[in-house]
């Protein structure tokens, strides 16, 4: 299932693989996650690439362009056409004005080895420009030529539609806005993000869909501890008891489908609106295999609303 890009020429797999885990142990952000070996990445990107996925998506600061090396690199090995792929990369703007994201590309693509950027996004609304400087940063970028669609990040909706509104008096449109979104945290269909960018013909790339493991119900199971490092600290025991009803329920529907809890969770994402995605990330090849698959079946309207109902209903609990 491919789906377009905001409103660009760009289509993208309904499902892209997300590669924070590609940092490799670099830094305060890349510890989030284990250290993965070139060979087990290269094996990651294959398995999602051959499950139907045709973009990835990394940042600058996921091991400071550790990701951005690491997944050139598997590209590479598994000569991969970069015409045929498509990488969307963030640029970080803690401390730094309008003039390092212009910048900054260059470093990008250089990581990139030969894989352009397709997707260029402002990764927080924290720089210490303004708005109207970060958009004329990105216009100056699609004038050039130099990256194909602009998109933003953890993007407020009246922030997300002022930068749409700058980038379409230029003649450009804002390609997406790429927010936490998952059966569990569904907080911009509350804030307004939603809905703004259903009107505006905005991409949304959800974030955490799984929210950590915790809606893979790897976590609910007998004797299995919880995740270490940074992780540990958010999949709380008392959050692993309150959401325990909700992974029963994607267990049950799961099982008509022959499907994992998990890919029941990616599934209800895609549901949610034509012009959502999501990005899975995955630290082993048959983790990426099988979130791919969850772009291959479809959930009834009555399973989608079922879940839809009860996340509603054990959020507001307690």
């Amino acid at each position: 299932e491919s789906r377009r890009l905001g409103q660009t020429a760009v289509t993208i797999s309904a499902l892209g693989l997300g590669t924070w885990q590609f940092s490799q142990g670099h830094g305060l952000v890349g510890s989030f996650w284990p250290r993965l070996e070139d060979a087990l990445i290269t094996e990651i990107v294959k398995a999602a690439w051959e499950g139907g996925m045709n973009w990835f998506d990394t940042a600058e600061i996921y091991g400071g362009g550790a990701s951005e090396r690491a997944l050139a690199r598997a590209l590479h090995r598994l000569a991969i056409d970069p015409a045929q792929v498509r990488i969307a990369t963030k640029w970080w703007p803690l401390g730094r004005t309008a003039r390092s994201l212009v910048v900054r590309l260059e470093e990008r693509q250089h990581l990139l080895d030969g894989y352009p950027v397709t997707l260029y996004q402002i990764h927080q609304p924290w720089s210490l420009s303004s708005r109207k400087a970060l958009a004329d940063g990105l216009i100056r970028l699609l004038k050039a030529q130099k990256i194909v669609a602009a998109g933003v990040s953890n993007f407020s909706a009246a922030a997300m539609t002022e930068m749409a509104h700058r980038l379409n008096d230029a003649g450009y449109p804002l390609a997406a806005n790429q927010v936490r979104y998952n059966l569990w945290d569904r907080a911009i269909e509350r804030n307004g993000i939603l809905s703004a960018a259903e009107e505006l013909g905005i991409t949304i790339i959800a974030y955490s869909p799984l929210h950590q493991g915790l809606l893979s119900g790897k976590f609910h199971q007998p004797g299995t501890t919880r995740p270490a490092g940074l992780r540990r600290w958010q999949m709380t025991s008392a959050l692993v008891e309150k959401t325990r009803p909700l992974i029963h329920l994607l267990t049950e529907i799961g099982a008509r489908y022959q499907k994992s809890p998990s890919q029941v969770a990616l599934n209800w994402i895609l549901g949610a609106s034509s012009q959502v995605v999501a990005i899975p990330g995955a630290t082993r090849p048959d983790q990426a295999a099988k979130a791919a698959e969850a772009m291959h079946f479809r959930l009834t309207s009555d399973e989608r609303e079922a879940l839809s109902t009860l996340s509603r209903q054990l959020s507001r609990t307690g």
